[in-house]
């Protein structure tokens, strides 16, 4: 079981990412709509892995809000429709799914995330962008 931090403003995306993950036995560290609300969930529980979008409540803060959570050895996973704002990556993330995705995608990305955080070595989804 892990703790996943939630960075996403749409409340209806968040509330179905949050289904599949307690679906999958993690735990929530919460759900942050803005940079403040991530920075701040984060002091409190320094989360396993995140999934950050890019666009949220306070503008396209997404991508420092993965840089910040990447200092924390946080393993930051971006989902959005706009992965190519990304350009090569964040430094320290492991990359970017596009939304929409699936439940399965969603489920087979943190497994690999946490293994990767792990210091294993597997094989990403066909879905994640990894970045170099």
């Amino acid at each position: 079981m892990a703790q996943i931090l939630i960075v996403e403003d749409e409340i209806f995306v968040a509330s179905e990412l949050e289904a599949i993950l307690l679906d999958q036995g993690h735990e929530i560290a919460g759900i942050a709509p803005d940079l403040a609300t991530a920075q701040a969930l984060a002091e409190v529980k320094v989360p396993d892995v995140a999934l950050v979008d890019l666009n949220l409540r306070d503008g396209l803060t997404g991508p420092e809000v993965g840089r910040l959570l990447c200092e924390r050895a946080v393993t930051v996973v971006f989902l959005t429709a706009n992965p190519r704002l990304l350009g090569e990556g964040v430094a320290g993330a492991v990359g970017v799914l596009t939304k929409p995705t699936d439940d399965q995608v969603v489920a087979e990305t943190i497994d690999f995330a946490l293994a990767r955080r792990a210091g294993a070595t597997p094989t990403p989804p066909a879905a994640l962008r990894l970045f170099a």
